[in-house]
């Protein structure tokens, strides 16, 4: 089965892989190579503008799973989508949704800590902003809950495909919507549709939920999904250059 998923991986997607690879590779090899790739909040005192355009090719160094899951699901939607769409608008298509979710992200982000500090003294401002990210580099945080939480959300970084990739799954559900899927747990088939509406709906509910404990970028997810979606339809109505 891997060696025909192999033999069919497209031009693009090959590459797309390859980058991922050679990230994290360089992630292993190199100790600042994360911090300074991923991409942190507009906020914070370690955002640069190339991250926007780097954190995408960048995955978990202490997960495993993180890369592998994200790469085949690149390997297997993205394959199919590079065939119908050539490889220059599959890379546009990748690249759009990469950077849609990011901006959702960021944006979201920016909102959570705007409304956290406009209900701050000046006082306790002052004495977030000169301890913050040295306390979070240690692993430490404030003992006050709401300081706790705007120091979380002030220096966490956000990095992986998972954007992009969800980009790909609504593409694939718009335009393979009866095509079913074997899931992994449990291990039953879906329609693609369902799947893709499914999962947009809990990605939904745990980004509203805001848990703290909670690392994963939800609305980067569905930052990718809704830039996806808007691509795809925006194609079909011109199918002479969707096709």
């Amino acid at each position: 089965m891997f060696n025909n998923i192999l033999k069919n991986i497209s031009p693009v997607v090959k590459n797309i892989l390859l980058i991922n690879v050679v990230f994290y590779v360089a992630q292993w090899s190199i100790p600042s190579f994360t911090q300074n790739f991923e991409l942190y909040p507009l906020t914070s005192d370690q955002f640069r503008p190339w991250q926007l355009a780097t954190h995408f090719f960048m995955h978990s160094p202490y997960s495993i799973g993180h890369i592998f899951f994200n790469m085949f699901a690149l390997v297997i939607f993205g394959s199919q989508l590079e065939k119908i769409w050539g490889p220059q608008k599959f890379l546009i298509y990748y690249m759009s949704c990469a950077l849609g979710a990011s901006v959702l992200h960021l944006g979201v982000t920016y909102f959570r800590i705007q409304s956290i500090e406009t209900g701050l003294s000046l006082e306790d401002l002052e004495l977030f902003r000169a301890n913050a990210f040295e306390a979070f580099q240690k692993g430490m945080n404030f003992k006050d809950p709401i300081l706790a939480q705007l120091n979380i959300l002030h220096n966490s970084p956000m990095l992986g495909a998972s954007g992009a990739i969800f980009g790909l799954l609504a593409a694939f559900g718009y335009l393979f919507p009866n095509t079913e899927l074997m899931l992994l747990f449990p291990p039953i088939p879906i329609k693609a549709k369902y799947f893709v509406i499914g999962y947009a709906v809990l990605e939904l509910y745990l980004g509203i939920s805001n848990n703290p404990s909670d690392n994963v970028a939800h609305f980067a997810h569905l930052g990718g999904a809704l830039i996806g979606i808007i691509i795809v339809l925006y194609w079909s109505k011109k199918r002479n250059s969707f096709f």
